[in-house]
């Protein structure tokens, strides 16, 4: 056989073929006088089992370690290399099934009208975001601009924290989003904030602002996040992340900020 038959016979293309000889997977076959291969019985019975193993999942190391059992008694056993490979398989499916589950959620309250534009976000911050989005339609006027910023920070939040701190703020959270007394005074705050986005770093409202940023933090939600950086308020404290949120931040929003993170700070010692 040529290499396209052999290709043909077995349902691969002759590029594959190639491949897998470059590869060490199949054998050089003799050659024609005229230079060209020439495949027999063994080349399409191996080049079969590569393809099986392959539609497997098995990838080409691993092939090629099932191969050099058989062939030099060096390799893994299949039975060894299957049990793997249906140990990755089983953790892709309890993933696959836990994004389904998300997804099915996900539409769920896109159906309700209630998939906040931040999304997808986890099931609890889309319910913050549901109560943050009933306590702003009572608003006399539009909702404040602070009140969407912390929105996309929480979204961030979710994204980059751990685990452990994701759960445990959150449901922090989700506990101030069911009180509306709470959501109410968020929403002050949102818009005292808002306030300060014109106003002189030594503004007299920036004071005012910071304590009641700070008496807005509840003790749960304060709790879940360690305290603040030592630094806050001298400039140098700060990480990265920090300095990157405050860049989008008025000089007088970002003093109000920082005193508030001071004021929490002798909150949580």
């Amino acid at each position: 056989m040529r290499i396209g038959e052999l290709a043909a016979l077995v349902g691969v293309t002759t590029r594959t073929v190639r491949h897998y000889h470059r590869l060490g997977l199949l054998p050089e076959p003799v050659r024609r006088a005229n230079g060209y291969r020439e495949y027999g019985l063994r080349d399409a019975v191996l080049l079969a089992r590569v393809r099986r193993l392959t539609e497997l999942g098995l990838s080409l190391d691993e092939v090629r370690d099932v191969l050099a059992d058989d062939d030099f008694g060096a390799g893994r056993e299949l039975h060894e290399v299957l049990t793997e490979l249906d140990g990755d398989l089983a953790r892709q499916e309890a993933a696959l099934r836990e994004r389904r589950a998300r997804v099915r959620e996900l539409l769920r309250l896109a159906e309700r009208g209630e998939l906040p534009a931040e999304g997808p976000v986890s099931p609890e911050l889309a319910a913050l975001f549901g109560e943050m989005a009933r306590a702003a339609a009572d608003l006399p006027g539009p909702e404040p601009a602070m009140a969407a910023r912390e929105r996309e920070l929480l979204a961030l939040l979710e994204t980059t924290a751990s685990p452990e701190v994701r759960r445990e703020l959150f449901a922090a959270l989700g506990e101030t989003g069911g009180d509306p007394a709470a959501m109410a005074r968020a929403y002050e705050v949102y818009a005292l904030l808002d306030a300060l986005a014109d106003a002189e770093v030594d503004d007299p409202r920036v004071a005012g602002t910071a304590r009641a940023v700070a008496d807005a933090v509840p003790e749960a939600v304060l709790g879940t996040i360690g305290g603040v950086p030592s630094g806050a308020g001298d400039g140098n404290g700060f990480d990265g992340f920090a300095e990157a949120l405050f860049a989008d931040f008025s000089p007088a929003q970002v003093e109000a900020l920082r005193q508030a993170m001071r004021l929490l700070a002798e909150r949580a010692r």
